[in-house]
């Protein structure tokens, strides 16, 4: 059973929750932790590392993309206070989105001719762009957008400025009470990512990829480097539960971030 989902979206980045329905959906599936990740920002309406919301808590947190030198991988922060120094490279990478949103979006139009509906607004990412492509008259649903026009190999991307890994960690490790690597296993190199994990607090070890995987390599490292276990459903929609922590896990989570 999931009692905390720990890796949700809302419309601050890229989801489609708002904190009410954030707050009903985990009512509605019996969640009774989540955790706010929103892309490269945190909420401005969550003020406290933890809040308590008539029996759901809410803790809140950030993914932050960074630069591992052969590949880049997400962090994910847990209990937030924000800090200056996070403050500004949220603000920097904001700006550096909505720019890079811009030549995306030019480069679809051109490739496609259709005219896509996107706001280049703080938060904006390839979501909302393949959103918008699906909703346009291109021949493309919001699967084969990111796979032919917008993903990592395809014609349209066009790629971010994100802070180095140890970076990244130094800002989170300052304003957070836990840092966690998202998702291992949906890396190029798996391996190499799970290596990043002697300087982290945490790992996700549930998660939805969606196929079969091998969860091995994720509980050798746990292990090796006695890591917190977190989990979510990364849920971009209005599903929750999907993945997350049982009881047990929750206590152990619970005792490094403030709750």
């Amino acid at each position: 059973m999931v009692v905390a989902d720990l890796h949700t979206h809302t419309t601050n980045s890229d989801g489609t929750f708002t904190l009410d329905s954030l707050l009903a959906a985990a009512r509605e599936y019996d969640v009774r932790v989540v955790a706010v990740t929103d892309h490269d920002r945190t909420h401005p309406d969550l003020n406290t590392p933890v809040t308590h919301v008539d029996g759901v808590t809410v803790v809140h947190g950030i993914e932050l993309r960074v630069d591992a030198g052969d590949q880049e991988v997400d962090l994910l922060g847990y209990g937030v206070t924000d800090t200056d120094a996070l403050d500004a490279e949220t603000d920097r990478i904001q700006t550096d989105r909505v720019e890079r949103a811009r030549k995306i979006v030019a480069n679809v139009e051109a490739e496609t001719g259709a005219k896509l509906d996107v706001t280049f607004e703080p938060g904006v990412g390839r979501p909302h762009i393949a959103r918008a492509i699906a909703e346009s008259d291109a021949a493309y649903d919001y699967e084969a957008a990111f796979d032919d026009l917008i993903g990592n190999d395809g014609p349209c991307y066009v790629a971010r400025a994100v802070p180095s890994f140890e970076h990244g960690v130094e800002l989170l490790a300052d304003a957070c009470g836990l840092v966690s690597l998202a998702h291992p296993l949906r890396y190029g190199d798996p391996e190499a990512a799970l290596d990043l994990c002697a300087d982290l607090d945490a790992v996700e070890y549930h998660y939805d990829y969606g196929r079969e995987v091998d969860l091995r390599p994720v509980e050798r490292t746990v292990e090796r480097h006695d890591l917190v276990v977190t989990g979510g459903s990364d849920a971009h929609d209005e599903v929750l539960g999907r993945a997350g922590l049982d009881h047990d896990e929750y206590r152990a989570f619970r005792q490094h971030v403030s709750l």
